[in-house]
């Protein structure tokens, strides 16, 4: 399925107090090829191939679903570590906070993700007290470049 993703990214210096109260998936992903970006992924027990354009706030995205056993088979392919990380969804009106807290390979780091439907309405966002530095232009934080440390 193809998709624009209109996204900005936050550095989050310290988890909110009752992020145990909000719903969570784990998730693990590892990357076949960083350029151009594709992507395999686990969520829960949902597996996905993905292709991801060249881009930092706005990127073409496809998602292919896989079962299990193929994505077992390209985990073994993946070029540098595997991800892991827990993604928390907190509701903040109209949008929600994807709250990305990595075990690994940045064990601890805290990232934040808001998605919008027009590129006018990330840029007029005004993120949650909580939120530390926006590092949606750079591409040191892409999940993608993660997976090389």
């Amino acid at each position: 399925m193809k998709s624009y993703e209109i996204e900005r990214k936050y550095l989050v210096p310290a988890a909110p107090e009752n992020l145990s109260s909000f719903p969570y998936h784990e998730i693990e992903q590892g990357y076949l090829s960083t350029e151009p970006v594709v992507r395999i992924r686990r969520q829960d027990e949902e597996y996905y191939l993905t292709y991801k354009s060249k881009g930092l706030m706005i990127r073409e995205e496809y998602n292919l679903p896989l079962t299990k056993e193929s994505y077992l088979h390209l985990r073994e392919k993946i070029d540098g570590r595997l991800i892991s990380k827990r993604r928390y969804l907190i509701p903040y009106g109209d949008y929600t906070i994807e709250l990305d807290l990595f075990s690994s390979p940045k064990s601890g780091l805290l990232l934040a993700e808001v998605e919008f439907s027009s590129e006018e309405e990330a840029l007029s966002f005004t993120p949650p007290s909580w939120f530390g530095e926006d590092v949606t232009s750079s591409s040191l934080y892409h999940n993608s470049n993660l997976s090389k440390l």
